[in-house]
C-alpha cells in the first residue's frame, strides 16, 4: 500500500500526515508514507487544495484534514 501526503508543509498538512501514521499505528497495517510537497506533482493528482490524501493513486481527501476513524477504513482496518 501506497500513501502520499499532498501538501506544501502547512499545519494541516502535518497533522493530516500524524493522522495518518496514528491510524496506521492502530491499525497494524504497512504502507509507505510519502510527502508530496512539489506544487507541479500535487496538480498531477487534479488536486487545488491541500492537505490531501492519496491511497494507492486514489484521492480520497482534499482541503481538509481526515478523520483517524476515516483514515482506517481507507487502510482496510476496523473504523
Amino acid at each position: 500500500m501506497e500513501i502520499k501526503v499532498l501538501g506544501p508543509g502547512c499545519p494541516k498538512c502535518e497533522q493530516t500526515e500524524k493522522v495518518v501514521r496514528e491510524a496506521m499505528a492502530e491499525t497494524g497495517v504497512q504502507a509507505s508514507i510519502e510527502k508530496v510537497k512539489d506544487v507541479m506533482k500535487i496538480a498531477k493528482y487534479g488536486v487545488f487544495m491541500t492537505p490531501a490524501v492519496v491511497v494507492d493513486g486514489e484521492v480520497k481527501v482534499v482541503g481538509k484534514v481526515p478523520a483517524k476513524e476515516d483514515v482506517k477504513k481507507w487502510l482496510g482496518g476496523k473504523g
